[in-house]
């Protein structure tokens, strides 16, 4: 089972729920229960210059990437402000308030559990309670107190760079393992959110596809969502032969065999989420190994 739809800003509007709350913010959902998931909801949130959302918490766990502008998330006694490439989580139950500054801010909102909507449960809860507001300060991924911010910079996709060893007094790195850039078959997975970060239901990392990689289809025991945004790559899913191209959306469902591959002569790079969280083993179950073991054992029959 897979659903495919494109980003389209025209088509966000504000949460009934959040009226009385907010000021400027609003929503484009492209994932949730309604196509499938009950694992994950897939959102692009905008908040429009100056506005803000009131203190909230939910009963299902958040990160949010940010696209553009700059977001103020006041949380657990700070505020850490979110510049483009900066992602966050928040962990379940956490009181958090969110503030736009002189321009608007875009980011990918994900919860996991998906939201609920069967309209016998709560999940959204607004506190009316007074928040004091700290100076929004980014965050410093080399301060061990850091516990649940992180920045993607592209340069770290580089294998060249990243073979050439890194400069641990660079104020932008953390010298842990937790920025390894996972690399083979032309592909690199660089992971942002995961268990390291706070995040227990969901994981998000990028993935860059250089001309040429392909992965052979395959299927988890999860669902994924794909944010597409450079690049064109395609792809096959359950048999249909898909182009992807910088604003589509590909969510897979359990079982669902995928792969892809970079036809073209540049990169290709999206945004995934994965929820539930792997398991240790078996994440992956590759179509072609099941079927070698079928031909020793069955031969062309």
């Amino acid at each position: 089972m897979y659903y495919v739809t494109k980003i389209d800003e025209l088509l966000a509007t504000m949460p009934p729920h959040y009226i009385s709350s907010a000021d400027g913010y609003t929503q484009q959902r492209l994932i949730d229960r309604s196509t499938g998931s009950p694992h994950m909801s897939v959102s692009i949130a905008h908040l429009a210059q100056k506005g803000h959302v009131e203190p909230l918490l939910h009963s299902y766990e958040v990160s949010l990437y940010v696209f553009s502008g700059r977001l103020a998330v006041t949380m657990l006694g700070a505020t850490t402000l979110l510049a483009p490439d900066h992602c966050l989580v928040i962990p379940i139950g956490t009181t958090y308030t969110l503030r736009a500054f002189d321009e608007s801010a875009h980011w990918l909102l994900v919860t996991s559990p998906s939201e609920l909507d069967d309209g016998r449960r709560q999940d959204t809860f607004f506190t009316n309670e007074k928040m004091e507001e700290f100076d929004a300060v980014l965050p410093d991924v080399r301060d061990p107190r850091n516990q649940h911010a992180v920045h993607f910079d592209p340069t770290s996709m580089d294998l060249a760079k990243l073979a050439a060893g890194a400069d641990v007094n660079a104020p932008t790195t953390s010298p842990s393992m937790a920025t390894a850039l996972l690399a083979y078959s032309g592909i690199g997975v660089k992971m942002l959110i995961d268990q390291f970060v706070g995040a227990q239901l969901h994981t998000m990392f990028v993935v860059d596809y250089q001309p040429t990689a392909i992965a052979h289809p395959h299927d988890h025991p999860f669902e994924e969502t794909y944010i597409f945004i450079k690049g064109e790559v395609h792809a096959l899913v359950d048999g249909n032969e898909l182009v992807l191209r910088p604003g589509d959306v590909l969510w897979a469902g359990v079982g669902t065999d995928h792969g892809f591959e970079n036809r073209s002569g540049g990169l290709v790079r999206w945004i995934e989420m994965q929820a539930p969280q792997p398991p240790s083993q078996h994440s992956y179950r590759f179509s072609r190994e099941w079927e070698h073991l079928a031909h020793k054992l069955y031969g062309d029959h």
